[in-house]
């Protein structure tokens, strides 16, 4: 089973793909980087085309995204939820079932703690994928919420 995690942000977009079977390995991943002095409506369009490409690319058969977090602000966090619209229409408009995790529940499929720092995810992302060089944070996040999916994925049925 192939499975396309993101980890949703205006200015940087982590994705990460991997497959369930019979080794759990991670197939890509990046960072969607739109200018931070791009119009919002620019930065939206560049995440949703990459999405749409990686979707293209790799076939997956399920997305799973980190839901949103309490942001600094109620700009921040409608800026994000913007960022989140266009992942999910991404999925959506691929017909694939798009599963959501609270940050928190990924830290702790992962960790075993909630409250586990980035850099304590990455570790495990690394671990768990057998990765030799360290991913950006961002993309890392991305490879744990479909880590995440695919042991929730495993026990329930989900795709």
């Amino acid at each position: 089973m192939i499975i396309l995690g993101v980890d949703p942000g205006s200015h940087a977009t982590g994705y990460g793909v991997i497959s369930t079977g019979p080794v759990v390995r991670m197939l890509g991943g990046g960072v969607i980087r739109a200018g931070k002095d791009a119009q919002l409506s620019d930065r939206l369009l560049a995440i949703h085309s990459e999405l749409t490409r990686v979707i293209e690319r790799h076939g997956p058969v399920s997305m799973a995204v980190e839901d949103l977090f309490n942001a600094k602000n109620a700009r921040s966090s409608l800026i994000l939820g913007h960022a989140r619209g266009v992942i999910l229409l991404a999925g959506a408009s691929a017909g694939l079932p798009v599963a959501e995790y609270a940050p928190r529940e990924v830290k702790k499929a992962l960790t075993g703690n909630g409250a586990a720092t980035k850099e304590q995810v990455r570790f495990m992302v690394m671990r768990l994928l057998a990765l030799k060089d360290s991913p950006p944070l961002d993309q890392s996040d991305a490879l744990a919420v479909a880590l995440a999916h695919a042991g929730r994925s495993q026990f329930s049925g989900l795709a």
